[in-house]
């Protein structure tokens, strides 16, 4: 470890965890240099932020403009004209004619916490669900909703009450076969929910729903279809609010705009996004419908950098790429690659036996290893222990940067959305030597 490396192992909060030790010094659409001179393919998209690549022109000149004219306008003061225009933007491609009312803010877990604020307030009622292996952030009222990994909430409690878990429909969180159906997981789910709401929180004290429809710190896996359908009924049928987080999937990184557009039926209450909003700019927010946000008082909601006026300019112009560069386009024909690369892997003699499953939407790809103290994950030989995080740095000595995700064996693939075809195939191609190299080292 050499140079500024050595100031932030010695003084940056142990809290913060990393991967690794290097010093990211530049960035380049799907490039990023490190201090040591390194040139490393980044599959992680600062988890799923930088979406259009690492300092996209039009993004970066819409910034670079704003920041020679206005660089910060309070929005408790008045409005910034960035705002305006990025909800201008936003408002033709909501899922929903219904999500017109937005309040912009910084974080993704800040925005969760708007939308949970919004809910009791609108509702009148308390206790908020979610689902096992959600991730909704780390702040002090997110790490009660957070259930992913207890690192994120160990140590803190009492943390915020009200928060009820139910099971989401993944095979591994049930205990049962990964080869289980999706109908079968589908209704068991729902049937602990109607259970939860009969003996755990009554409708009468519950505000809301909250769910990702593709986790993501859990894994990687897409809400099956008829669960999110279903859980629109029990809210409908119980008089609670459906609360959407597309703070990882939103902006096109699912091949939709929004993840809740895979699911037409499906109309949320509230959606929170962030990360990819502004690709790399600290900007969130929430939308949901005028007459739920018109009932909170003026004043019970913001905050001195919410809708950060250079922010909400790269916003902007990340809506501009969007059209004018068909970024959608490009994610259905790179996921294409991604998935036939991952699934040719699972047929293939040598290593298809320690894969349990290849799974995610658009650029949203998780392929989960089995583990040979996994009853769930049977093989038919021997399985190497460990192999997502052995596979991870198998590819950053490739100079391909990855992350692992979940408490199960699972690494997650987040690449710009207009990665070209030339560094997806360079991609897989170290994706697929790192786990055979794994695979033959045992």
């Amino acid at each position: 470890m050499a140079g500024l490396a050595q100031i932030g192992a010695k003084h940056v909060a142990k809290g913060v965890g990393r991967f690794t030790e290097m010093v990211m010094t530049e960035g380049k659409g799907s490039y990023i240099k490190t201090e040591c001179g390194r040139n490393i393919l980044d599959l992680t998209c600062g988890i799923g932020v930088t979406n259009l690549g690492h300092c996209h022109p039009g993004v970066t000149k819409a910034a670079q403009e704003q920041v020679g004219t206005l660089v910060h306008g309070q929005v408790n003061l008045g409005y910034n004209k960035p705002y305006l225009q990025l909800i201008e933007q936003l408002l033709p491609v909501m899922p929903h004619k219904s999500l017109d009312s937005f309040f912009l803010w910084n974080s993704g877990a800040e925005a969760v916490e708007a939308a949970v604020k919004l809910a009791r307030h609108a509702t009148g009622k308390q206790n908020i669900i979610v689902v096992q292996g959600s991730y909704h952030g780390r702040t002090f009222g997110t790490m009660a909703l957070t259930k992913s990994k207890t690192i994120y909430g160990a140590g803190y409690a009492p943390l915020m009450p009200g928060v009820f878990t139910t099971p989401y429909p993944y095979w591994h969180q049930m205990g049962l076969p990964h080869t289980t159906s999706n109908d079968e997981l589908v209704e068991n789910a729902l049937y602990r929910l109607e259970l939860l709401l009969k003996q755990e929180t009554a409708p009468r004290d519950t505000a809301a729903i909250l769910i990702e429809p593709v986790l993501g710190e859990g894994g990687y896996i897409p809400a099956p279809k008829g669960y999110l359908e279903g859980l629109r009924k029990i809210c409908d049928d119980h008089g609670l609010l459906l609360i959407i987080d597309e703070v990882q999937t939103g902006f096109g990184r699912t091949g939709k705009n929004f993840a809740i557009e895979h699911y037409p039926t499906v109309q949320p209450d509230v959606m929170i996004v962030a990360k990819g909003i502004a690709n790399g700019f600290p900007l969130s927010g929430i939308c949901s419908r005028k007459e739920l946000m018109d009932k909170q008082p003026a004043g019970s909601q913001g905050g001195t950098y919410g809708g950060n006026a250079v922010a909400c300019a790269a916003g902007v112009a990340v809506q501009r790429a969007f059209k004018e560069e068909k970024i959608l386009e490009n994610v259905e024909e790179r996921s294409k690659e991604l998935f036939g690369m991952l699934r040719g892997l699972q047929g293939d003699a040598t290593v298809g036996d320690t894969i349990a499953e290849v799974r995610g939407l658009g650029l949203m790809v998780g392929i989960e290893f089995k583990s040979p103290t996994d009853p769930y994950t049977p093989a038919k030989g021997k399985v190497p222990a460990k192999m997502a995080s052995r596979v991870q740095n198998k590819c950053l000595e490739k100079d391909l940067l990855t992350l692992t995700t979940s408490i199960y064996e699972t690494i997650r693939f987040i690449p710009p959305l207009n990665i070209s075809k030339e560094d997806m195939a360079k991609a897989c191609s170290i994706i697929k030597e790192s786990i055979e190299e794994v695979v033959r080292e045992g």
